[in-house]
């Protein structure tokens, strides 16, 4: 890491590398709060009780989106939105087939925004503050304190609802969180350009993935077998 970090400071986050991946880094962020903005909208419609909370979770993430936008006019770079769409979209395609079935899904949708997104977000900003630009590093520390209050508000109605979700998580992490490591694979060369190492990104998510799980009522037991599901793929 302290390698990576002295790299970057002596090439400058101006340098054409650097901003080449950044172009991709910086559009998923503002893709993944996108897509978490309407994702929050769509359970707000499938949980009334729920809806006014809901929807001040997705005007938190297009404030979210609004701040990594800026980030990216900081360093003079154009965000890659094409790439960011096409590598969220099996997230947001399940997420869509889950939430029009005849029967919503519901446990299916808060497992892919509030538990797998929300904690590869908190994973990834985890990680990227400490090798930030300055500008980017204040926007990513205010931003990864209110992802908390995301990935919470998944926990604390899936642990109230969990004897009556658990299939469904159970099915639901077995379809989704392959995904993750397709994502991370994908993201690695660009991650590693801005000073983020893929290993410490898997390892922070499965932190943060393994206490949401504990945190709703999994055993450990559990958790080691739903948390790395499809890792050996990684």
């Amino acid at each position: 890491m302290q390698q990576l970090v002295e790299q970057i400071e002596k090439t400058g986050f101006q340098s054409a590398k650097y901003k080449d991946a950044y172009s991709r880094i910086n559009a998923i962020v503002i893709e993944g709060e996108q897509e978490a903005h309407e994702n929050y909208l769509t359970l707000g419609e499938l949980l009334p009780p729920n809806k006014e909370e809901l929807i001040k979770l997705s005007k938190m993430e297009s404030r979210h989106k609004k701040g990594f936008e800026s980030c990216g006019r900081n360093l003079s770079v154009n965000p890659d939105m094409e790439f960011a769409r096409q590598f969220f979209s099996p997230l947001h395609n399940n997420f869509q087939i889950a939430a029009q079935q005849p029967k919503p899904k519901v446990v299916t949708c808060l497992l892919i925004q509030s538990l797998i997104i929300e904690c590869f977000a908190i994973a990834a900003y985890n990680i990227y503050i400490p090798v930030a630009d300055p500008f980017a590093r204040k926007i990513t520390e205010g931003v990864v304190k209110e992802e908390y209050t995301h990935l919470n508000f998944g926990e604390v109605w899936l642990k109230e609802n969990f004897e009556a979700s658990k299939e469904e998580l159970e099915v639901g992490n077995r379809e989704n969180l392959p995904i993750v490591w397709q994502m991370l694979n994908q993201v690695a060369d660009d991650a590693k350009v801005l000073g983020m190492e893929k290993d410490a990104l898997v390892e922070d998510f499965m932190i943060q993935y393994g206490e949401a799980l504990s945190n709703i009522g999994f055993t450990t037991r559990d958790i080691m077998r739903l948390s790395a599901y499809g890792l050996a793929t990684i």
